[in-house]
């Protein structure tokens, strides 16, 4: 094929050039492009963290008008580890017990906290729902490595099932999800209860999740310096979460979960990605072989969507498409 380049990790694989944005995101992603810099590289953590921060949802952002009541803990966390700070959003409107959200959430392994704006889309949805959810604020890699990530956050899934009768939740309907970094400890928590026999969930929501710290998919060469988080950003973070055993055989698949072996016996698993981002070959092949497993697996991938678009681009058709069909997944998972 004309102007095909050879993918470095597969000699059968050739890609061509990214496939094209759709066209209500290609401004705005040069918008966005322009104000953040990048590829993400160490230099750029701290920005990233500050920009966090400064883009956190009040209190009054996540009360709704009194929607939900909110409660600031700080939970148990692995052993011989610092607790775990996390927010607890209870709606008002009924009773309970309540099915949870548990929201994991991105930022690249490296940034991000628990009131990001990627928190307002599960607040939408149980807000519709009528679910709890819960948010974890993990601790950050590089100064926490692997396993500190992925270890607070099961330490507070085991917290959410055994405080269930405190808080009004429903132990037997808890949903983990999250966005990016937060799908990859999404997916890696699922594989952990299922190993350790701990909670059983009743689902998992990954959206534009990393998942393989080898980036070595024929798309994550192909958006090498394109959009919003590129083959080059999706390395500083690994690396910072592994340091010299990025790439190497010494990485967990709890920790990288494209690496598990055995994908069957998990949760029902709603599976999202853009078409035009460096992560999209690792998720659709993630949802392949849970489906080959005997697995349950919803996948969409966005034609013309970059990473994370809907938070970015909220407005915008397919991001209001993406939005509707979690909402709807999530509304077909419960009612079983």
């Amino acid at each position: 094929m004309t102007g095909t380049k050879p993918h470095p990790g597969s000699e059968d694989t050739r890609v061509g050039p990214p496939p094209p944005l759709d066209h209500e995101l290609a401004a705005p992603l040069r918008d966005i492009l322009a104000d953040l810099g990048g590829p993400l590289t160490p230099e750029l953590f701290a920005d990233r963290r500050a920009r966090t921060v400064a883009g956190s949802l009040s209190d009054e952002d996540i009360r709704r008008g009194g929607a939900f009541e909110l409660r600031e803990l700080r939970v148990p966390g692995p052993p011989d580890a610092p607790e775990v700070p996390v927010l607890v959003c209870l709606p008002t409107g009924s009773p309970g017990p309540h099915p949870v959200l548990y929201n994991t959430h991105g930022g690249g392994m490296v940034a991000g906290n628990n009131r990001t704006v990627e928190l307002a889309g599960e607040l939408d949805r149980a807000q519709e729902l009528q679910l709890a959810v819960v948010a974890v604020d993990y601790r950050l890699a590089p100064e926490n490595p692997d396993p500190a990530p992925l270890e607070d956050c099961y330490a507070v899934l085991e917290w959410v099932a055994a405080a269930a009768g405190e808080h009004g939740f429903d132990p037997a309907r808890i949903v983990i999800t999250g966005n990016s970094a937060g799908g990859c400890l999404a997916a890696g928590v699922s594989l952990l209860a299922r190993d350790r026999g701990g909670p059983a969930l009743l689902g998992q929501m990954l959206q534009c999740p990393m998942l393989d710290d080898r980036c070595d998919t024929p798309s994550s060469f192909q958006m090498e310096g394109v959009g919003l988080w590129d083959r080059l950003s999706d390395l500083a973070g690994w690396t910072a979460l592994l340091g010299e055993r990025r790439g190497t055989d010494d990485v967990s698949p709890y920790t990288a979960p494209a690496r598990a072996d055995d994908l069957a016996g998990l949760p029902p698993a709603f599976i999202d990605v853009g078409s035009v981002e460096a992560l999209r070959d690792e998720a659709v092949r993630y949802a392949s072989r849970i489906w080959q497993a005997g697995g349950e697996a919803e996948l969409h991938v966005w034609s013309g969507a970059f990473h994370s678009f809907d938070e970015w681009v909220p407005d915008a058709v397919v991001s209001k498409t993406a939005q509707r069909a979690r909402l709807d997944w999530l509304r077909r998972l419960l009612a079983r």
